[in-house]
């Protein structure tokens, strides 16, 4: 991979700007309509019919409702793979916007409406506009949030049908200004475990708590506990994170309940620290629960992997960026414990993860994952042209 210029590229940033209200009508489109995990017909509907229109050979129902639209120009060997999530969250809107969600509880929260529309408007502009050399692979993903759509698209074929030398992606960054760009070496997001505990004892009348086995007391020691295993246990240079997200046990104030169950998250920057965390939370928990008298059953399941940026695709999505912005508007970015099923695909094809400025202050809006949140539409032309640049290049 050639390193390019670090000039800005003024000239196709204009261009982009002059389609870029088309792509946003379409993502407030998206908006109004959001989708859950494989629920995205409509979305995939929209998606296929312009990328057909603009001349892709288009392949849909990979990963239920995922797709993927190719582009072959020239006779260059090298085959490059961009993907784009399309699902929504669970969230009721509160942002009062002309485009809200029309759909009671569901809304894009985290900003895939964007990345749809950011790679629409890189795809027009790379079938109508740009020269390349090579085969263009644009992934268009389900179910990023918690369902693992990337993992069942890898399973169902995705790089057996579309090889792929390099594959990248990025996500909209509240925080980061827009116009700018980020990229992070190596682990760059944590797997995310997910662990459903349940505590079961006897129940017994709450004046007469001897008569029974109090699975609460236990319940609170356990999250009390589990801190210890990060704090004490893990390499104090190592990050970890458990988060005990929910405690369900009884219902009255005089009844010592049955059962109590405990919804934890855990995420790890390492791969050793994941395992080693995985062994020490399930001793731990039997432990405590032989200790009070209970039963424990433990359901562990492995979610998403640590996502892991090859340097050389880093680099070579960091020089993209200087030359399209300049090189005082990229950076470096830490890690997060944030998760993202894209590490799958990087499992299998090397490639990068890219973030994009949504904006600060009143301009960047809320964090995402929030029922005020919502895309900057200021940073679409910029991520469509990052993928025209980095495509033009890749495929020089």
């Amino acid at each position: 991979m050639n390193a390019p210029t670090e000039s800005p590229d003024l000239h196709l940033l204009a261009e982009i700007e002059a389609i870029a209200p088309e792509m946003v009508d379409i993502r407030h489109q998206i908006h109004a309509h959001p989708e859950l995990a494989f629920e995205e017909v409509r979305t995939s509907d929209l998606v296929a019919e312009r990328l057909t229109a603009w001349g892709y050979r288009v392949e849909r129902g990979i990963g239920g409702t995922g797709l993927v639209g190719q582009l072959v120009k020239g006779t260059g060997s090298r085959k490059l793979g961009i993907r784009a999530d399309m699902d929504a969250l669970p969230i009721q809107e509160r942002t009062g916007l002309p485009y809200a969600s029309t759909l009671r509880g569901k809304m894009h929260a985290c900003g895939h409406d964007g990345h749809t529309a950011i790679l629409l408007c890189a795809a027009k502009y790379l079938a109508e506009t740009a020269e390349f050399d090579g085969t263009l692979n644009l992934i268009f993903q389900p179910a990023e949030e918690n369902e693992g759509g990337a993992l069942r698209m890898v399973d169902e074929g995705l790089f057996d049908r579309y090889p792929c030398d390099a594959i990248f992606a990025l996500h909209n960054a509240p925080g980061l200004p827009v116009g700018e760009l980020a990229m992070s070496r190596g682990a760059a997001m944590a797997s995310f475990d997910r662990v459903t505990v349940t505590l079961t004892g006897v129940s017994a009348h709450g004046a007469m708590p001897h008569h029974g086995v109090d699975p609460m007391q236990c319940a609170a020691s356990i999250v009390l506990g589990l801190q210890s295993l990060v704090s004490r246990e893990v390499n104090a240079l190592k990050a970890a994170v458990i988060t005990v997200g929910s405690v369900q046990c009884g219902e009255v104030y005089n009844i010592v309940p049955e059962q109590a169950t405990l919804k934890i998250g855990v995420r790890a920057l390492d791969p050793q620290v994941r395992e080693q965390l995985e062994r020490r939370i399930q001793a731990f928990i039997h432990a405590q629960a032989e200790g009070y008298g209970l039963k424990a059953e433990i359901e562990y399941i492995q979610k998403y992997p640590v996502l892991v940026n090859v340097d050389e695709h880093v680099e070579f999505a960091r020089a993209v960026a200087k030359s399209l912005v300049g090189a005082d508007r990229v950076s470096e970015r830490e890690p997060t414990m944030g998760s993202e099923d894209f590490a799958y695909m990087l499992q299998v094809v090397p490639g990068a993860y890219v973030r994009l400025g949504n904006g600060t202050g009143v301009d960047g809006g809320c964090m995402v994952h929030n029922p005020g949140y919502d895309f900057n539409d200021k940073a679409l032309p910029l991520g469509a042209a990052y993928w025209v640049k980095l495509a033009q290049r890749f495929l020089a």
